[in-house]
């Protein structure tokens, strides 16, 4: 029998590999700390072929950041998908429990958000992603939950909380500290 014939990837899978292990290197050391050399050898290619897919790091980091983007986009509607009725609480409630889970599951991806955030401060580039990202997920969150603007802001307001109340492990902290800001916080 001959042997099975050698598949070559192609570049858009190879794009697709190195996006997703940038997402753990990049979550696991941030922006500053990941090289693109640590990116090729955690996807098993050359640092070389890295650039040729991307022109440099920022490029880099800034694709992962819009993939994170994407899949919280792609959650929220599973959220609306999974809501219990269509006013705005329910909408919003289903969309904040299936976030809860992503962020449980998927943990790379809080950490490039919250390394994103710090990033942005001093980084364009990476603020830009972010604004629009930002833009594009709150208008979703607005058009699908009809929910007015203060709803909203509390919506996202929460969320931020829950990456607060996720990075301190507030939940395992007994201290009145960590109970005034994990409750009613649901973390898988």
């Amino acid at each position: 029998m001959p042997p099975p014939e050698r598949r070559l990837s192609t570049a858009d899978e190879r794009r697709e590999t190195v996006l997703r292990t940038a997402l753990g290197t990049f979550g696991a050391k941030g922006y500053y700390g990941t090289t693109t050399g640590e990116v090729a050898k955690a996807a098993g290619i050359s640092q070389a072929y890295v650039y040729r897919l991307f022109p440099d790091k920022e490029a880099l980091f800034l694709a992962v950041v819009e993939r994170c983007f994407a899949r919280i986009r792609e959650s929220l509607g599973d959220g609306v998908a999974e809501a219990r009725g269509s006013d705005p609480d329910a909408v919003l409630h289903a969309m904040g429990e299936v976030y809860a889970r992503l962020i449980a599951e998927e943990d790379a991806l809080l950490r490039v958000q919250m390394h994103a955030q710090c990033a942005a401060i001093s980084e364009p580039a990476v603020r830009a992603v972010l604004q629009r990202g930002y833009a594009r997920t709150v208008e979703y969150v607005r058009g699908v939950s009809g929910a007015d603007e203060r709803r909203v802001q509390e919506f996202f307001a929460r969320g931020m909380l829950c990456h607060l109340v996720v990075a301190v492990d507030a939940g395992e902290v007994d201290a009145p500290w960590a109970r005034t800001l994990s409750a009613g916080i649901r973390h898988y």
